[in-house]
């Protein structure tokens, strides 16, 4: 049967895209298989000695090892985390340079500001979801508020005289209290601080009422004596704090949350490099000595496969997006 021309180069067309394809696998798995051949730069939006820095100290040591080529630890803070995030998001997916960064920059922030400069859901990959921490509401010792449902009584009786402190706009030490709010009818003025141990400070020295931020600010000042928790933001208890209930246990089921670290590559990264990476972080998540290491700092490793943290981010989306609109306003 004779051909029309349009149907004799489509057909050439075709055979010269499979040819480009397999060309295109052959180059991507051989570039998989020489990756590693030079140091890994794991990037950091916030500062040294934050959570997501220290666990990515943590993380980095044992993956180099396996890898066999140094992954560096590079910090690049700046705009609640958006700096270094939208960095690495605009960064070439050559394998050499990845991110470890948390809710605001990978989620909420796509929401809350007006003109983000990157598109974590396009211009990012998931890899795997490293770790979490549990944030602690907490007022003085001295507060004579004994119980998170205490608190809520409390801003109903009196409103307008509540202030909360937390770890930046946009932070889940601030979305968590706009969630207990909105689920509370309450209010609660919010004041942030650049960090979680100067938003405790805020408590202690009276210039806000109660936060909840990460356990690690908050329990020395319990074991002094100076704050008294009130819930964990988790689900279940955790093994880290057990005497301290869950929201569920205080009344309020449908706040519960998480604050959680995600590790990711630019988009165009190769899948064989981002599975790669996926697996020798979950043997690195695995090891005794990394649990324990990331459990001083009550932090709990979590991993996974990169799918499961592309739905975990689907689903923190859906959960906060409408807790940040009824904040009202953007920021640009």
């Amino acid at each position: 049967m004779n051909r029309t021309p349009t149907s004799r180069w489509s057909s050439l067309g075709r055979r010269a895209a499979i040819g480009v394809l397999l060309s295109c696998a052959a180059a991507s798995g051989a570039f998989a298989q020489a990756w590693p051949s030079k140091p890994i730069k794991l990037v950091v939006p916030y500062g040294a000695g934050s959570s997501p820095d220290v666990a990515a100290r943590i993380i980095a040591e044992k993956v180099g090892a396996r890898l066999g080529q140094p992954v560096v630890v590079e910090n690049r803070a700046g705009a609640g985390g958006n700096n270094g995030t939208s960095a690495v998001a605009k960064a070439p997916g050559d394998g050499y340079t990845f991110l470890i960064s948390t809710n605001g920059p990978l989620v909420y922030n796509t929401v809350l500001y007006e003109n983000l400069p990157y598109d974590p859901f396009k211009e990012l990959r998931p890899v795997v979801l490293a770790g979490g921490q549990a944030n602690i509401c907490a007022v003085r010792a001295d507060s004579g508020i004994n119980s998170l449902r205490d608190l809520v009584t409390a801003m109903k009786r009196n409103p307008g005289k509540f202030n909360y402190s937390s770890i930046g706009v946009g932070s889940l030490s601030q979305l968590g209290v706009e969630l207990l709010k909105a689920k509370t009818d309450t209010f609660a003025v919010h004041i942030p601080y650049a960090s979680s141990p100067l938003a405790v400070l805020a408590v202690l020295q009276g210039d806000v009422q109660f936060t909840c931020v990460p356990a690690v600010a908050v329990i020395p000042q319990v074991k002094a004596g100076k704050l008294r928790p009130l819930a964990v933001s988790t689900g279940q208890r955790s093994q880290l704090t057990p005497d301290i209930p869950t929201m569920k246990e205080a009344g309020f089921p449908e706040v519960e949350n998480v604050a959680w670290m995600a590790i990711m590559a630019p988009a165009g990264t190769p899948t064989e490099i981002v599975q790669r990476m996926n697996q020798e972080i979950n043997a690195a998540l695995a090891m005794p000595d990394v649990k324990q290491k990331m459990n001083s700092q009550y932090m709990e490793p979590i991993g996974g496969s990169p799918e499961e943290l592309q739905r975990f981010m689907q689903k923190e989306l859906k959960t906060m997006a409408p807790v940040i609109k009824r904040m009202g306003g953007k920021l640009k």
